[in-house]
């Protein structure tokens, strides 16, 4: 079968793989659709190294079971499903807690296991999770992504009624920014990017103004020196939350934070099985609509091109699996 793999750093080919095996406890998906975001640009980079080469690509995938392992009793061939592509152990104290996005075990799919953007993949069947058929293809392909961004409004517990100040606007941006507006919270945004600045306003976002003061702030573009500038805006007993990730140090002083008692805290993806869950529950009954940030489509052919893409376009590629032509 074919599948798009990183052969080298910033080399894209597609290539030729066996079809995986279904095992006892796993489904076997027809992937439909994947799509693309940082943590795979920093992967064809190579600044976020994969254990070897040629290294299947993507962990946001979507498809339909086409078949089910012999222990497997809750799903059904046919089901179209977005897989939930960080599993955890389920065995150590943090997934005990229910916090799975803290297990030291997680195997993340396209980072430390091999990726979903092939035409079939073999799945645990809980890492599966089923959506309606009137789910469309093109609000499933955002569910891995939506989720994250869910998880940390959820995690942020900001409230209607307070200010809230999103940080960047690249397609995890606009997901928390959707995630703000679907509680009724109306998000203000700060991105250099013109097309990215101007889709969040077309999803409902506005533009925040120079000293305006915030309850909450979401960082969610990682960029050196954004959060320290954005942490300016907060009131006293503010509120961040960081999405987003870079390697330098913070240049914030603890004076600063104990004086206006402000609080940090970071939100990594999501706990299983509730957060993709309640997702895929959020699109069955349409509350939110994710496509709205979809704005670039291709064929696997074109894999190397799409990541490419990634870097300048203003809301998010995607890569269809249905048609050759990407329309």
């Amino acid at each position: 079968m074919k599948a798009a793999a990183l052969i080298a750093p910033e080399t894209i080919e597609i290539i030729d793989i066996p079809e995986p095996h279904c095992g006892p406890d796993e489904v076997l998906v027809r992937v439909t659709a994947v799509g693309l975001c940082g943590t795979d640009s920093a992967v064809v980079r190579g600044s976020r190294p994969v254990p070897n080469m040629p290294w299947v690509l993507g962990h946001e995938g979507v498809g339909e079971i086409v078949a089910v392992g012999s222990r497997t009793v809750d799903r059904e061939v046919g089901q179209q499903v977005a897989i939930e592509p960080n599993y955890c152990c389920f065995t150590c104290e943090a997934c005990g807690d229910g916090f799975t996005s803290g297990c030291p075990s997680r195997d993340a799919v396209g980072l430390t296991s091999p990726g979903l953007l092939a035409e079939y993949v073999a799945v645990p069947a809980i890492f599966t999770h089923p959506a309606a058929d009137h789910v469309n293809i093109c609000d499933l392909v955002c569910v891995e992504p939506l989720t994250v961004a869910r998880a940390a409004v959820r995690r942020s517990g900001v409230r209607s009624g307070q200010r809230c100040l999103v940080v960047g606007t690249g397609s995890q941006g606009l997901f928390v920014c959707q995630s703000l507006l679907a509680e009724g919270i109306t998000p203000h945004v700060r991105e250099p990017h013109t097309g990215r600045r101007e889709l969040a306003l077309v999803l409902g976002a506005v533009p925040a103004t120079d000293g305006e003061p915030f309850d909450h702030i979401f960082e969610t573009s990682g960029a050196t020196g954004a959060l320290e500038t954005a942490l300016g805006t907060l009131v006293p007993g503010g509120k961040a939350t960081l999405v987003g990730m870079n390697a330098g140090p913070l240049d914030i002083s603890t004076h600063a934070v104990v004086s206006r008692q402000l609080s940090l805290s970071g939100s990594l993806i999501y706990d299983h099985p509730h957060d993709f869950a309640d997702t895929i529950a959020a699109l069955e009954k349409k509350s939110v609509e994710p496509h709205r940030v979809l704005q670039a489509r291709y064929p696997l052919e074109a894999a190397a091109e799409a990541f490419a893409a990634v870097v300048d376009t203003p809301g998010k590629c995607w890569i269809s699996l249905n048609d050759p032509a990407g329309q």
